[in-house]
């Protein structure tokens, strides 16, 4: 699924970021591009970040 409409990304590649360390949306703006236009993707790339947090303190 998109995350990102403005700059086609997916989920998946927000998930491979964060995989690769990536531990804020800013990180992920910087490497993906999402969240660097209207912005509206910042909100759910945020909620995606946290659930990774949360799965790996769990």
């Amino acid at each position: 699924m998109y995350v990102c409409i403005c700059r086609a990304v997916t989920e998946n590649e927000v998930h491979d970021c964060i995989a690769s360390g990536a531990k804020s949306a800013k990180q992920i703006r910087d490497t993906t591009g999402a969240g660097g236009d209207c912005a509206r993707c910042v909100r759910k790339i945020c909620a995606i970040l946290k659930q990774s947090e949360e799965l790996t303190t769990a």
